[in-house]
């Protein structure tokens, strides 16, 4: 066993200070400016005739991602597509985006902002869903402007609310 002198107790008692303040300033500059950066938040929504009690489906009515990710619908059952809705529907200077029928269909998203979409023959039904881009909602005002019809007009209101 070493005997320390009470010089190298406090110089040893400053290197580990300064240890612990060294890891701290790591893990806040990594999670701040880097994590950010490196992870991407993609997600998968699953086009479905039956969900619980609900039928004509996207299985997440809400989903958010970050600029630059990429939002997959899968079309677990068939008869579904995915369109944005074209009036007020989608951020300025996105063009119009419609997939086929029975396909499997991926979006990435560079522009932020909320993005409306329904799958077309069942949108009456209640087959709606939005994409929040960046957490940015810079045209809420114009999404809660859409004109829903059948079912979707009734649930529309409070997805847009929970926006």
């Amino acid at each position: 066993m070493f005997l320390l002198t009470n010089t190298q107790k406090v110089s040893l008692s400053m290197i580990n200070m300064i240890k612990k303040v060294a890891v701290s300033f790591l893990i806040f500059f990594s999670t701040v400016f880097l994590m950010p950066m490196s992870f991407a938040a993609d997600a998968t929504v699953d086009m479905l005739n039956k969900q619980g009690k609900e039928s004509m489906v996207f299985s997440k009515k809400i989903v958010r991602v970050n600029v630059g990710d990429t939002v997959f619908w899968k079309a677990t059952d068939k008869g579904h597509n995915v369109e944005f809705i074209k009036k007020n529907g989608v951020p300025e200077g996105v063009g119009k985006f419609k997939s086929k029928f029975n396909k499997d269909v991926e979006f990435k998203f560079d522009i932020p902002g909320i993005y409306a979409y329904w799958c077309t023959p069942h949108k009456s039904m209640g087959m709606i869903g939005f994409v929040v881009v960046g957490d940015d909602k810079s045209n809420l005002d114009a999404i809660k402007l859409i004109k829903f019809s059948g079912k979707s007009k009734k649930i529309a209101p409070d997805l847009i609310n929970s926006l």
